[in-house]
């Protein structure tokens, strides 16, 4: 503490004093001999003493207050609770009370100067200001009314001070409307708030949003990990660029709750300077650190690879003609809807496609049929908008190439030449191959994807799509290369495409015949594009659920209650014990082995558990019905199966809110500001659920304020 500057010493000691000592009581603490015995330290110490903490790094005991004021005082006696740690254990309920001492020791003196500061009972600020009754009424009034502001900006994602919401903006924005409006609407708050919150108490400042930001989102991450507790975790992990082109690292906690719910939570945001193994590592230890988490409780890990369209990223990396295929896709839709005029222009000659088509009785007319439509864009976050992207080139092809060639009419430029190339392109047979082989495939993948994009999703049922998808993978790569075909060369000769003979060499369009390879059309549309992107696909599918995962995966199935639990396999679930040695002993796994019978019988002859479908549904009907208890064993197998990570949706919506909250508008927020709002906005349910009392409480222990509650 000595390092810091004196006059910033007291807000670091209430930061400490506000996160409490780190106590990770549900860690594994090491043994290590001493004197001949093993010993360790013992989790319910903490019990005794509010003050004690436990360094895992250091295997030692801490006193937080002493810690924190020892250079208060001359003498402090050693330096074992204060700087090496502490870690006889032998001794340690004699040397604890030692550390104490009498009423007057310095471990009490310092206590007494902690209390003292975050109540600010002694402070000299406080002291020379003696407010009366009427002051704090006023207070309490204004920072109820500024907090209320805050609540409802930080719901509804909107900014507080326009674009430049630095500490340095003078744009007073939405927030002054807010405070402005509660006075115009309570005489109470317009006494207070229009004399003192825009004079004297000034709680419109920056630093005071950002204050009041702050206490919102820790008291939110604070009712989270609360809900955590000691129960079994896992983390999802990824990363994306905001709109300032920072790498931001969001973190997902899954869990499952006192009812049997599959539960996800947003837990922050933080910038990483690079996206390197040990650079997230190094940042998700700081996060398990500031959250008092312990890794003895991590029974899961996703990173990245959001659904199985990872996959198709991958294939496409490695297949050029895929990768160009998607390329020329983007920019399809780059192009065509640049500009509000073209896609005017677009929805225009689609009106007329959809006029001749009625004219010509080729459309079935109805409500909700043939509404207007645009070019859809493909999203960094929902792989299964490439699905969709795809979809809407096919039903507005004719109107596409006649946008295109009227921005080549009329627009003699640059942006005419790419046109150009994109109407050349999109008018070949290869093209619109690539389009419906793709769109075959992606149509396969995106009811799985859409399934792993739910929240409660369980791997259960995440691995009987993913058998169903790689089936259909397999099926349509032996049996349906001439009906995709037929179905590429029919839309080619409704649109004037050249369709070539299948028997016939292949050439490269723009490329010299002396040194190309001898192949057929044949060779080329079946071998090198339909063949090689499914394989790709299935190899990819495979790649990420190898043998021992398989066996897992395989194992967890048995836990299934489908069909009256047809899928119930002893052998196979004590086997999936097995994959957690710290959670099942040798002991464990006996009468684990004894409670499965029961349990199957049980199950199978009770009603309530006869039309189950899935391991989520089953571990929510064992808690209602009490099952959890009477079954311990198979309840924690089934708590171990559902926090599993199946995919990383749930971080892949957090970058959808970034983009809300970070917008191009507000470009210049900084990481905590966004850390702070993602919170608040994403987990809006539990951050509805905390007193606004809770919150200004936290606020005023921040740091001293001239306003008193």
């Amino acid at each position: 503490m000595a390092d810091y500057s004196p006059n910033i010493r007291d807000e670091i000691r209430r930061a400490y004093l506000q996160k409490g000592p780190c106590q990770p009581r549900s860690y594994k603490f090491p043994q290590t001999n001493q004197s001949g015995i093993n010993r360790r330290f013992i989790a319910h110490w903490f019990d005794d003493h509010d003050w004690l903490e436990y360094s895992i790094a250091k295997d030692a005991a801490f006193c937080l207050h002493c810690y924190l004021f020892k250079s208060n005082f001359d003498q402090v006696g050693g330096d074992a609770f204060t700087g090496v740690g502490f870690n006889n254990w032998k001794k340690a309920k004699e040397r604890f009370n030692l550390h104490i001492g009498p009423v007057g020791s310095v471990h009490n003196q310092a206590r007494e100067v902690a209390y003292n500061l975050m109540h600010q009972t002694t402070h000299i600020e406080t002291i020379v200001i003696k407010q009366t009754s009427q002051a704090r009424t006023a207070y309490r009034t204004c920072l109820n009314a500024s907090l209320k502001c805050t609540r409802y900006l930080l719901r509804q994602g909107l900014s507080f001070r326009g674009h430049d919401e630095s500490a340095q903006s003078s744009n007073k924005g939405n927030y002054l409307e807010l405070l402005q409006f509660l006075a115009d609407h309570d005489e109470k708050v317009k006494a207070v708030v229009l004399e003192n919150a825009l004079g004297n108490l000034k709680l419109i400042a920056p630093s005071i949003q950002k204050d009041l930001v702050n206490s919102c989102a820790k008291e939110t991450i604070d009712l989270i990990l609360s809900d955590v507790k000691d129960r079994y975790f896992s983390i999802m992990v990824d990363e994306a660029c905001d709109v300032s082109i920072k790498e931001q690292m969001a973190m997902v906690l899954r869990y499952v709750n006192d009812k049997g719910q599959i539960i996800e939570r947003f837990v922050g945001v933080q910038h990483v300077t690079d996206t390197t193994s040990s650079a997230l590592k190094e940042a998700i230890d700081e996060f398990f650190s500031s959250a008092n988490l312990s890794f003895s409780k991590l029974r899961g890990q996703g990173y990245d690879g959001a659904s199985n369209m990872r996959a198709l990223v991958a294939v496409a990396k490695k297949n050029i003609d895929v990768n160009s295929f998607f390329t020329t896709a983007n920019s399809l839709v780059n192009v065509v809807g640049a500009s509000c005029k073209r896609r005017d222009a677009l929805r225009a000659q689609y009106q007329e496609e959809l006029v001749r088509a009625f004219e010509d009785d080729c459309l079935i007319t109805g409500r909700g049929l043939n509404q207007e439509r645009t070019l859809i864009r493909a999203g960094d976050t929902r792989w299964n908008s490439h699905y969709v992207t795809l979809i809407s080139i096919i039903s507005m092809f004719p109107s596409v190439v006649n946008v295109l060639q009227m921005i080549v009419d009329d627009n003699p430029n640059d942006s005419s030449g790419e046109a150009y190339k994109l109407w050349r392109e999109i008018q070949s047979f290869e093209f619109v191959f690539h389009l419906f082989v793709m769109k075959a495939i992606l149509g396969i993948t995106n009811t799985l994807s859409l399934a792993l994009q739910k929240k409660d999703q369980d791997i259960v049922s995440a691995m009987n799509l993913v058998k169903t998808c790689k089936e259909n993978l397999q099926l349509m790569r032996d049996n349906e290369f001439e009906e995709l075909v037929e179905q590429a060369s029919s839309f080619c000769y409704k649109h004037d495409i050249i369709v070539p003979t299948m028997d016939e060499e292949y050439v490269i369009p723009g490329r010299s015949r002396r040194n190309a390879p001898m192949k057929t059309n044949y060779h080329r549309y079946r071998v090198e594009i339909f063949i090689h992107v499914i394989d790709g696909q299935l190899a990819e599918l495979n790649d990420r659920f190898n043998e021992v995962s398989t066996e897992l995966l395989t194992c967890l199935a048995c836990l299934s209650p489908k069909n009256n639990f047809v899928a119930f396999d002893k052998r196979k679930l004590v086997r999936l014990a097995q994959f957690y040695p710290y959670d099942f002993s040798d002991r464990d796994l006996l009468m684990l082995e004894d409670q499965l019978g029961v349990y199957v019988h049980h199950m199978r002859s009770s009603s309530d558990f006869s039309h189950l479908e899935g391991i989520n549904s089953l571990a929510e009907k064992m808690v209602e019905k009490g099952m959890h208890e009477i079954f311990p064993f198979v309840y924690l197998l089934l708590t171990l199966a559902l926090v599993l990570p199946v995919a990383t949706a749930s971080v892949e919506r957090a970058f959808s809110a970034m983009n809300i909250i970070k917008n191009p508008l507000r470009n210049r927020m900084g990481d905590q500001w966004l850390n702070d709002s993602l919170i608040a906005y994403i987990e809006r349910d539990v951050f509805a659920c905390i007193d606004n009392e809770i919150i200004m409480q936290r606020f005023q222990n921040m740091k001293t304020r001239r306003g008193q509650l």
